[in-house]
Protein backbone atom coordinates (compact mmCIF):
# COMPACT_ATOMS: atom_id res chain seq x y z
CA UNK A 1 0.00 0.00 0.00
CA UNK A 2 1.24 3.57 -1.18
CA UNK A 3 2.40 5.81 2.05
CA UNK A 4 -0.74 7.80 1.54
CA UNK A 5 -1.53 5.63 4.39
CA UNK A 6 -1.25 5.11 7.79
CA UNK A 7 1.10 1.89 7.63
CA UNK A 8 3.87 2.72 10.39
CA UNK A 9 4.15 -0.68 12.38
CA UNK A 10 2.34 -0.16 15.99
CA UNK A 11 2.19 -2.53 19.25
CA UNK A 12 0.41 -5.17 19.66
CA UNK A 13 -3.62 -3.90 20.05
CA UNK A 14 -4.72 -3.56 23.55
CA UNK A 15 -8.42 -4.52 24.14
CA UNK A 16 -9.39 -1.21 23.51
CA UNK A 17 -7.92 -0.26 20.35
CA UNK A 18 -10.33 0.66 17.94
CA UNK A 19 -8.47 -0.21 14.40
CA UNK A 20 -8.06 3.20 13.41
CA UNK A 21 -5.70 2.51 10.58
CA UNK A 22 -6.03 -1.38 9.84
CA UNK A 23 -9.05 -3.85 9.39
CA UNK A 24 -10.36 -5.42 12.21
CA UNK A 25 -8.78 -9.07 13.00
CA UNK A 26 -11.38 -11.68 12.94
CA UNK A 27 -9.85 -12.17 16.66
CA UNK A 28 -11.77 -8.91 17.38
CA UNK A 29 -14.93 -9.32 15.83
CA UNK A 30 -17.77 -8.73 17.78
CA UNK A 31 -21.32 -10.72 17.59
CA UNK A 32 -24.33 -9.46 15.48
CA UNK A 33 -26.41 -8.63 18.74
CA UNK A 34 -23.46 -6.49 19.96
CA UNK A 35 -23.06 -4.20 16.40
CA UNK A 36 -26.87 -4.45 15.84
CA UNK A 37 -27.64 -2.68 18.91
CA UNK A 38 -24.85 0.04 17.41
CA UNK A 39 -27.29 0.86 14.53
CA UNK A 40 -30.20 0.21 16.52
CA UNK A 41 -30.37 2.82 18.50
CA UNK A 42 -28.90 5.18 16.35
CA UNK A 43 -31.62 6.10 14.15
CA UNK A 44 -34.02 5.74 16.82
CA UNK A 45 -33.67 9.58 18.10
CA UNK A 46 -36.22 12.51 18.89
CA UNK A 47 -35.13 13.90 15.58
CA UNK A 48 -36.42 10.73 13.52
CA UNK A 49 -39.82 11.96 14.94
CA UNK A 50 -40.02 15.58 13.96
CA UNK A 51 -39.01 14.44 10.55
CA UNK A 52 -41.76 11.93 10.76
CA UNK A 53 -44.65 14.20 11.76
CA UNK A 54 -43.42 16.48 9.03
CA UNK A 55 -43.62 14.19 6.21
CA UNK A 56 -47.59 12.92 7.41
CA UNK A 57 -48.27 16.83 8.07
CA UNK A 58 -47.07 17.31 4.19
CA UNK A 59 -48.86 14.18 3.10
CA UNK A 60 -51.17 12.61 5.12
CA UNK A 61 -51.35 9.10 7.05
CA UNK A 62 -50.89 7.02 4.33
CA UNK A 63 -48.74 8.80 1.62
CA UNK A 64 -46.55 9.48 4.58
CA UNK A 65 -46.00 5.88 5.42
CA UNK A 66 -45.30 5.03 2.01
CA UNK A 67 -42.29 7.75 1.71
CA UNK A 68 -41.36 6.57 5.06
CA UNK A 69 -41.45 2.94 3.52
CA UNK A 70 -39.69 3.76 0.22
CA UNK A 71 -37.21 5.88 2.04
CA UNK A 72 -36.33 2.94 4.49
CA UNK A 73 -36.01 0.04 1.16
CA UNK A 74 -33.55 2.86 -0.02
CA UNK A 75 -31.42 3.02 2.50
CA UNK A 76 -31.86 -0.71 3.46
CA UNK A 77 -29.90 -1.54 0.22
CA UNK A 78 -27.65 1.14 0.36
CA UNK A 79 -26.74 0.77 3.67
CA UNK A 80 -27.19 -2.95 4.19
CA UNK A 81 -24.68 -3.31 1.03
CA UNK A 82 -21.93 -0.98 2.48
CA UNK A 83 -22.34 -2.72 5.73
CA UNK A 84 -21.49 -6.51 3.99
CA UNK A 85 -18.77 -5.13 2.12
CA UNK A 86 -17.29 -3.60 5.80
CA UNK A 87 -18.09 -7.34 7.51
CA UNK A 88 -16.54 -8.95 4.60
CA UNK A 89 -13.47 -6.64 4.89
CA UNK A 90 -13.22 -5.57 8.18
CA UNK A 91 -12.22 -2.11 6.74
CA UNK A 92 -13.20 1.40 8.22
CA UNK A 93 -15.08 3.72 5.61
CA UNK A 94 -11.70 5.46 5.04
CA UNK A 95 -9.91 2.51 4.40
CA UNK A 96 -12.39 1.41 1.83
CA UNK A 97 -12.50 4.52 -0.15
CA UNK A 98 -8.92 4.12 -1.17
CA UNK A 99 -9.44 0.87 -3.43
CA UNK A 100 -12.57 3.18 -5.36
CA UNK A 101 -11.11 7.00 -4.98
CA UNK A 102 -7.16 6.10 -5.03
CA UNK A 103 -4.55 6.59 -2.48
CA UNK A 104 -4.75 10.05 -2.67
CA UNK A 105 -8.35 10.72 -3.62
CA UNK A 106 -9.93 9.04 -0.64
CA UNK A 107 -8.43 12.11 1.40
CA UNK A 108 -11.17 14.55 -0.48
CA UNK A 109 -14.21 12.11 0.39
CA UNK A 110 -13.14 10.62 3.54
CA UNK A 111 -12.64 14.05 4.73
CA UNK A 112 -15.85 15.38 3.44
CA UNK A 113 -17.78 13.43 5.02
CA UNK A 114 -15.73 13.44 8.48
CA UNK A 115 -16.40 16.96 8.47
CA UNK A 116 -20.21 16.79 7.63
CA UNK A 117 -20.90 14.16 10.76
CA UNK A 118 -19.44 16.79 12.92
CA UNK A 119 -21.30 19.48 12.18
CA UNK A 120 -23.93 17.17 12.69
CA UNK A 121 -22.89 16.41 16.47
CA UNK A 122 -22.95 19.92 16.79
CA UNK A 123 -26.34 20.32 15.37
CA UNK A 124 -27.54 17.57 18.12
CA UNK A 125 -25.76 19.05 20.73
CA UNK A 126 -27.05 22.68 20.65
CA UNK A 127 -30.61 20.50 20.18
CA UNK A 128 -30.25 19.23 23.48
CA UNK A 129 -29.78 22.28 24.84
CA UNK A 130 -32.50 23.97 22.78
CA UNK A 131 -35.20 21.31 23.60
CA UNK A 132 -34.52 21.37 27.56
CA UNK A 133 -34.52 25.07 27.47
CA UNK A 134 -38.10 25.53 25.78
CA UNK A 135 -39.50 22.66 27.74
CA UNK A 136 -37.99 23.31 31.28
CA UNK A 137 -36.18 26.60 31.06
CA UNK A 138 -32.94 25.48 31.40
CA UNK A 139 -30.19 27.59 30.55
CA UNK A 140 -30.11 26.60 26.81
CA UNK A 141 -25.74 27.52 26.61
CA UNK A 142 -24.97 25.65 30.12
CA UNK A 143 -27.28 22.70 29.64
CA UNK A 144 -25.48 22.11 25.51
CA UNK A 145 -22.17 22.84 27.14
CA UNK A 146 -22.84 20.08 29.79
CA UNK A 147 -24.38 17.77 27.40
CA UNK A 148 -21.89 17.84 24.39
CA UNK A 149 -19.03 17.22 27.54
CA UNK A 150 -21.15 14.20 28.34
CA UNK A 151 -21.36 12.59 24.84
CA UNK A 152 -17.29 13.44 23.95
CA UNK A 153 -16.74 11.39 27.61
CA UNK A 154 -19.72 8.34 25.83
CA UNK A 155 -16.97 8.65 22.50
CA UNK A 156 -13.71 7.94 24.38
CA UNK A 157 -15.42 4.65 25.18
CA UNK A 158 -15.14 3.37 21.52
CA UNK A 159 -17.14 0.65 19.80
CA UNK A 160 -18.22 -0.70 23.39
CA UNK A 161 -19.73 2.29 24.47
CA UNK A 162 -21.63 2.72 20.90
CA UNK A 163 -23.34 -0.42 21.19
CA UNK A 164 -24.50 -0.28 25.03
CA UNK A 165 -25.82 3.04 24.36
CA UNK A 166 -28.00 1.45 21.34
CA UNK A 167 -28.88 -0.60 24.30
CA UNK A 168 -30.53 1.87 26.05
CA UNK A 169 -31.71 4.17 23.84
CA UNK A 170 -33.68 1.79 21.47
CA UNK A 171 -36.06 0.26 24.26
CA UNK A 172 -36.25 3.91 25.87
CA UNK A 173 -37.50 5.25 22.59
CA UNK A 174 -40.04 2.40 22.34
CA UNK A 175 -41.24 3.09 25.60
CA UNK A 176 -41.84 6.58 25.99
CA UNK A 177 -42.97 7.13 22.07
CA UNK A 178 -45.73 4.59 22.51
CA UNK A 179 -46.28 5.99 25.99
CA UNK A 180 -47.11 9.31 24.27
CA UNK A 181 -49.11 7.49 21.40
CA UNK A 182 -51.44 6.40 23.94
CA UNK A 183 -51.64 9.83 25.77
CA UNK A 184 -52.30 11.20 22.44
CA UNK A 185 -55.26 8.76 21.64
CA UNK A 186 -57.02 11.09 23.94
CA UNK A 187 -56.93 13.84 21.07
CA UNK A 188 -57.97 11.58 18.44
CA UNK A 189 -58.75 7.82 17.76
CA UNK A 190 -56.92 5.26 15.50
CA UNK A 191 -59.84 5.85 12.47
CA UNK A 192 -58.93 9.70 12.40
CA UNK A 193 -55.06 9.04 12.41
CA UNK A 194 -55.96 6.49 9.39
CA UNK A 195 -58.07 9.22 7.51
CA UNK A 196 -55.62 12.03 8.51
CA UNK A 197 -55.52 13.73 4.80
CA UNK A 198 -52.57 16.15 6.29
CA UNK A 199 -52.52 20.10 6.58
CA UNK A 200 -49.11 21.20 4.89
CA UNK A 201 -47.69 21.39 2.01
CA UNK A 202 -44.52 21.82 1.94
CA UNK A 203 -43.38 18.43 1.43
CA UNK A 204 -43.60 16.58 -2.35
CA UNK A 205 -43.98 12.45 -1.71
CA UNK A 206 -39.76 12.70 -3.75
CA UNK A 207 -38.52 15.62 -1.45
CA UNK A 208 -40.47 13.31 1.76
CA UNK A 209 -38.65 10.21 0.65
CA UNK A 210 -35.12 12.74 -0.12
CA UNK A 211 -36.01 13.70 4.07
CA UNK A 212 -35.96 9.97 5.04
CA UNK A 213 -32.67 9.01 3.15
CA UNK A 214 -30.85 12.51 3.52
CA UNK A 215 -31.35 12.25 7.39
CA UNK A 216 -28.79 9.12 8.08
CA UNK A 217 -27.40 8.94 4.80
CA UNK A 218 -23.72 10.38 5.40
CA UNK A 219 -23.38 8.39 8.53
CA UNK A 220 -24.98 5.40 6.61
CA UNK A 221 -22.02 5.70 3.92
CA UNK A 222 -19.58 5.92 6.83
CA UNK A 223 -21.47 2.82 8.02
CA UNK A 224 -18.28 0.51 7.81
CA UNK A 225 -16.73 2.14 10.88
CA UNK A 226 -19.36 0.58 12.49
CA UNK A 227 -19.79 -2.58 10.21
CA UNK A 228 -16.24 -3.22 10.08
CA UNK A 229 -16.71 -5.21 13.57
CA UNK A 230 -18.96 -7.70 12.32
CA UNK A 231 -17.69 -11.62 11.96
CA UNK A 232 -18.43 -11.13 8.04
CA UNK A 233 -20.36 -9.59 5.10
CA UNK A 234 -24.08 -10.86 6.09
CA UNK A 235 -23.62 -10.51 10.02
CA UNK A 236 -22.51 -6.56 9.06
CA UNK A 237 -25.56 -6.38 6.53
CA UNK A 238 -27.65 -8.01 9.19
CA UNK A 239 -26.45 -5.34 11.69
CA UNK A 240 -27.49 -2.46 8.94
CA UNK A 241 -31.25 -4.04 8.65
CA UNK A 242 -31.77 -3.47 12.13
CA UNK A 243 -31.63 0.57 11.59
CA UNK A 244 -32.60 0.08 8.25
CA UNK A 245 -35.85 -0.44 7.62
CA UNK A 246 -36.66 -1.69 11.61
CA UNK A 247 -35.70 0.89 13.90
CA UNK A 248 -35.82 4.28 11.50
CA UNK A 249 -39.13 3.37 10.82
CA UNK A 250 -40.16 2.73 14.01
CA UNK A 251 -38.86 6.46 14.96
CA UNK A 252 -40.15 8.09 11.95
CA UNK A 253 -43.87 5.92 12.41
CA UNK A 254 -44.22 7.58 15.91
CA UNK A 255 -43.42 10.76 15.14
CA UNK A 256 -46.06 10.42 12.13
CA UNK A 257 -48.82 9.41 14.44
CA UNK A 258 -48.58 12.12 16.84
CA UNK A 259 -49.30 14.43 14.61
CA UNK A 260 -51.96 12.07 12.47
CA UNK A 261 -53.82 12.23 16.14
CA UNK A 262 -53.85 15.72 16.51
CA UNK A 263 -51.33 15.64 19.25
CA UNK A 264 -48.77 17.43 18.31
CA UNK A 265 -48.10 20.86 19.40
CA UNK A 266 -46.42 22.64 15.85
CA UNK A 267 -46.47 19.81 13.40
CA UNK A 268 -45.52 22.33 10.56
CA UNK A 269 -42.15 23.23 12.70
CA UNK A 270 -41.88 20.56 15.03
CA UNK A 271 -43.42 18.04 13.24
CA UNK A 272 -43.81 14.61 15.69
CA UNK A 273 -41.92 15.82 18.53
CA UNK A 274 -43.67 14.07 21.61
CA UNK A 275 -41.51 15.42 24.20
CA UNK A 276 -44.11 18.15 25.46
CA UNK A 277 -46.71 14.76 25.78
CA UNK A 278 -44.87 13.88 28.50
CA UNK A 279 -43.54 16.73 30.39
CA UNK A 280 -47.24 18.03 30.37
CA UNK A 281 -48.25 15.08 31.67
CA UNK A 282 -46.27 15.71 34.72
CA UNK A 283 -45.18 13.60 37.36
CA UNK A 284 -42.45 10.93 37.31
CA UNK A 285 -42.15 11.53 33.04
CA UNK A 286 -40.43 14.55 33.53
CA UNK A 287 -37.23 13.45 34.88
CA UNK A 288 -37.83 10.42 32.53
CA UNK A 289 -38.23 12.71 29.56
CA UNK A 290 -35.38 14.51 30.55
CA UNK A 291 -33.16 11.55 31.01
CA UNK A 292 -34.25 10.30 27.42
CA UNK A 293 -33.32 13.58 25.80
CA UNK A 294 -29.73 13.21 26.96
CA UNK A 295 -29.61 9.50 26.44
CA UNK A 296 -31.65 9.56 22.74
CA UNK A 297 -29.63 12.66 20.94
CA UNK A 298 -26.44 11.37 23.23
CA UNK A 299 -26.71 8.14 20.85
CA UNK A 300 -26.70 10.00 18.09
CA UNK A 301 -23.86 12.35 18.63
CA UNK A 302 -21.57 9.69 19.63
CA UNK A 303 -22.41 8.20 16.40
CA UNK A 304 -21.30 10.93 14.48
CA UNK A 305 -18.34 11.76 16.45
CA UNK A 306 -17.00 8.73 16.27
CA UNK A 307 -17.32 8.62 12.45
CA UNK A 308 -15.69 11.85 12.53
CA UNK A 309 -12.54 10.90 14.80
CA UNK A 310 -12.33 7.45 13.05
CA UNK A 311 -12.32 9.53 9.45
CA UNK A 312 -9.93 12.24 10.52
CA UNK A 313 -7.52 9.51 12.43
CA UNK A 314 -6.99 7.73 9.41
CA UNK A 315 -6.19 11.21 7.19
CA UNK A 316 -3.94 12.59 10.07
CA UNK A 317 -2.49 9.54 11.29
CA UNK A 318 -3.86 10.76 15.11
CA UNK A 319 -5.63 8.11 17.46
CA UNK A 320 -9.13 8.65 17.39
CA UNK A 321 -9.92 9.38 21.12
CA UNK A 322 -7.62 12.38 20.76
CA UNK A 323 -9.34 13.29 17.85
CA UNK A 324 -12.33 12.80 19.73
CA UNK A 325 -11.52 15.33 22.01
CA UNK A 326 -10.24 17.88 19.72
CA UNK A 327 -13.11 17.53 16.99
CA UNK A 328 -15.58 17.19 19.89
CA UNK A 329 -14.27 20.42 21.31
CA UNK A 330 -14.97 22.25 18.15
CA UNK A 331 -18.30 20.99 17.86
CA UNK A 332 -19.20 22.01 21.68
CA UNK A 333 -18.41 25.55 20.72
CA UNK A 334 -20.49 25.83 17.75
CA UNK A 335 -23.29 24.54 19.94
CA UNK A 336 -22.98 26.76 22.86
CA UNK A 337 -22.05 29.63 20.45
CA UNK A 338 -25.71 28.89 18.82
CA UNK A 339 -23.69 28.56 15.19
CA UNK A 340 -25.52 24.94 15.10
CA UNK A 341 -29.06 26.83 14.38
CA UNK A 342 -27.87 27.52 11.20
CA UNK A 343 -26.67 23.57 10.40
CA UNK A 344 -29.80 22.14 9.09
CA UNK A 345 -30.33 23.02 5.72
CA UNK A 346 -26.90 23.00 4.19
CA UNK A 347 -26.47 20.13 5.89
CA UNK A 348 -29.50 18.41 4.66
CA UNK A 349 -28.21 20.12 1.15
CA UNK A 350 -24.96 18.08 1.65
CA UNK A 351 -26.96 15.12 2.11
CA UNK A 352 -28.57 15.35 -0.99
CA UNK A 353 -24.74 14.94 -2.64
CA UNK A 354 -23.41 12.00 -0.61
CA UNK A 355 -25.53 9.23 -2.13
CA UNK A 356 -23.90 9.13 -5.67
CA UNK A 357 -20.28 8.37 -3.24
CA UNK A 358 -22.00 4.86 -1.94
CA UNK A 359 -22.89 4.24 -4.79
CA UNK A 360 -19.56 4.42 -6.44
CA UNK A 361 -18.11 2.13 -4.15
CA UNK A 362 -21.15 -0.29 -4.13
CA UNK A 363 -20.88 -0.55 -8.02
CA UNK A 364 -17.15 -0.29 -7.77
CA UNK A 365 -16.02 -3.48 -4.99
CA UNK A 366 -19.19 -5.27 -4.88
CA UNK A 367 -20.79 -5.42 -8.27
CA UNK A 368 -18.08 -4.33 -11.30
CA UNK A 369 -15.55 -6.35 -8.93
CA UNK A 370 -12.48 -4.74 -11.01
CA UNK A 371 -8.92 -6.06 -10.51
CA UNK A 372 -7.19 -3.54 -8.27
CA UNK A 373 -5.15 -1.21 -9.49
CA UNK A 374 -2.47 0.82 -7.80
CA UNK A 375 -3.71 4.32 -8.78
CA UNK A 376 -3.39 7.95 -6.64
CA UNK A 377 -6.65 9.23 -8.25
CA UNK A 378 -9.74 7.09 -9.78
CA UNK A 379 -11.19 10.19 -12.36
CA UNK A 380 -14.04 8.06 -13.64
CA UNK A 381 -15.12 7.72 -9.56
CA UNK A 382 -14.89 11.35 -9.23
CA UNK A 383 -16.51 12.29 -12.13
CA UNK A 384 -19.05 9.96 -10.89
CA UNK A 385 -19.71 11.53 -7.81
CA UNK A 386 -19.52 15.31 -9.32
CA UNK A 387 -22.34 14.59 -11.76
CA UNK A 388 -24.19 12.44 -9.67
CA UNK A 389 -24.21 15.28 -7.33
CA UNK A 390 -24.73 17.76 -9.79
CA UNK A 391 -27.82 16.29 -11.02
CA UNK A 392 -29.06 15.78 -7.17
CA UNK A 393 -28.53 19.54 -6.99
CA UNK A 394 -30.63 19.82 -10.14
CA UNK A 395 -33.59 17.96 -9.31
CA UNK A 396 -33.80 20.08 -5.77
CA UNK A 397 -33.56 23.42 -7.63
CA UNK A 398 -35.96 23.10 -10.44
CA UNK A 399 -37.61 18.90 -9.62
CA UNK A 400 -39.25 19.29 -6.46
CA UNK A 401 -41.43 16.37 -7.03
CA UNK A 402 -38.61 14.08 -7.68
CA UNK A 403 -36.32 12.30 -4.89
CA UNK A 404 -33.16 14.28 -5.18
CA UNK A 405 -31.19 11.39 -3.35
CA UNK A 406 -32.41 8.72 -6.26
CA UNK A 407 -31.75 11.21 -9.02
CA UNK A 408 -28.14 11.47 -7.79
CA UNK A 409 -27.94 7.81 -7.08
CA UNK A 410 -28.92 6.82 -10.99
CA UNK A 411 -27.32 9.40 -12.36
CA UNK A 412 -24.06 8.52 -10.47
CA UNK A 413 -24.40 4.66 -10.89
CA UNK A 414 -25.35 5.24 -14.73
CA UNK A 415 -21.58 7.35 -15.75
CA UNK A 416 -19.55 5.47 -13.34
CA UNK A 417 -20.77 2.02 -15.00
CA UNK A 418 -20.17 3.37 -18.08
CA UNK A 419 -17.08 5.04 -17.57
CA UNK A 420 -16.04 1.79 -16.03
CA UNK A 421 -17.00 -0.28 -19.21
CA UNK A 422 -15.03 1.95 -21.35
CA UNK A 423 -12.11 1.92 -19.46
CA UNK A 424 -12.01 -2.67 -19.60
CA UNK A 425 -12.72 -2.25 -22.74
CA UNK A 426 -9.75 0.39 -23.37
CA UNK A 427 -7.11 -1.83 -21.50
CA UNK A 428 -8.39 -4.67 -23.95
CA UNK A 429 -8.14 -3.36 -26.64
Amino acid sequence: MSTELNTAPVAAPAPSDEYESVPVPASARRSLASVSAVWLGFPMILTCAVFGGLIVYSLGFWRGMLAILLGNLVLMAYVGALSYLAGKTGKSFALIAVGTFGRRGYRVVSGFLATVVIGWFAFQTGLTGSILATSLGWDERLTSLGAGIGYVLVTLLGIRALSAIGVIAAPLYLALGSTAVVLALGEGSWGSALGYAGAGSALSLGAAVTLVIACFIDSGTMTADFTRWSKNGREGFLAAFSAFPVGNTVALVIGGLIVALGAAANPGTDGGNFLSILIDRGGWLVPVAVIFVFVNLGSVCAHCLYNGAVGWSQLTGQRMRALSVVLGAIGVLLAVAGVWSHFETWLNLLGVIVPPIGIVLILDQLVLRRATRETAWRWEAFAAWFLGAAAALAAHEWAPGLSDALVGMVVGAAVFSALSLRHREAVSA
